[in-house]
């Protein structure tokens, strides 16, 4: 097959927020230069894309992400034999999904995630959407008094909130006891800079944050309420709906993301690899 040239790719936008479809591009064959930098662009100009029809092994999954840095291997989830860095999300009528909450994933780490890349294995024949929330546009929609005030802030992420169910289950904490002891809470900006575009993004979330620093815990609630009512406003948001063999790629600098969890008790699996990213800055 003749490599892939970037002026074939079609970039499609699915929401006036956030979110587009690219095609064109074919994830099974080696990406490159400048078919990287147009998905690399696309994702800091989009914050979630989106590629259908993609029938993509492990290895392919683990090449896209590695050209965008470095994997992640999670404690928490099973993997694929032979990939570590790819985390298997089951959902089964016995064993449903936990997450329901709006969230940016693994801000428990010092240096959370640049994105995720999910890949959908196997889906229900309807529902199971993902809504993603644009943190750039939530920021810019704050009066100039909010966006002064939450500046100035700085919140704790914490691994043990964000996986109170898991750490609940018999055996939990046992299992789980190297991932508590090697993601300590850490304090993150409430507002971060996106470090390629430079805006300004809202960085605390109701998964993982336990607490503005400085502040009493009724204090705290009553800002992170506000904040995290905020971001959900529907204006911030795209939402996609999967088919088989689809993939999202999101931008976790700079997005939030709900499952809909409407599917049960059908079964899905999806694929996902987590990149590492950087410290975040105020």
């Amino acid at each position: 097959m003749e490599s892939q040239v970037a002026t074939n790719v079609e970039i499609l936008p699915i929401a006036g927020a956030l979110g587009a479809e690219l095609h064109g591009i074919d994830l099974t064959q080696p990406i490159t230069d400048d078919i990287f930098k147009v998905i690399h662009d696309a994702l800091v100009e989009h914050q979630v894309i989106f590629f259908r029809d993609q029938d993509i092994q492990p290895e392919h999954h683990l090449a896209l992400a590695e050209r965008f840095g470095e994997p992640h291997t999670h404690p928490a989830y099973p993997n694929p034999e032979g990939f570590p860095a790819i985390v298997k999300l089951i959902s089964t009528p016995e064993k449903p999904t936990k997450i329901e909450k709006w969230h940016t994933d693994m801000t428990f780490m010092e240096k959370p995630p640049l994105g995720s890349i999910l890949h959908a294995k196997e889906i229900p024949a309807h529902g199971g959407d993902t809504i993603w929330s644009n943190m750039e546009l939530a920021y810019e929609a704050l009066s100039d008094k909010w966006q002064s005030f939450l500046s100035g802030l700085s919140a704790v992420h914490d691994f043990q909130i964000g996986f109170k169910e898991s750490l609940a289950e018999p055996g939990g904490r046992e299992r789980l006891k190297q991932a508590i002891l090697d993601n300590p809470p850490v304090e993150h900006p409430v507002i971060r800079k996106h470090p390629v575009s430079g805006r300004k993004c809202i960085f605390v979330n109701s998964l993982f944050t336990s607490h503005i620093v400085g502040m009493s815990e009724l204090e705290s609630k009553y800002v992170l309420e506000f904040v995290y009512e905020h971001v959900q406003n529907p204006d911030f948001n795209c939402r996609f709906r999967w088919q088989k063999n689809s993939i999202a790629f999101w931008d976790n600098r700079s997005t939030q993301h709900k499952p809909v969890n409407d599917y049960f008790p059908n079964y899905r699996e999806m694929w996902r690899i987590t990149i590492l990213g950087d410290k975040p800055m105020g």
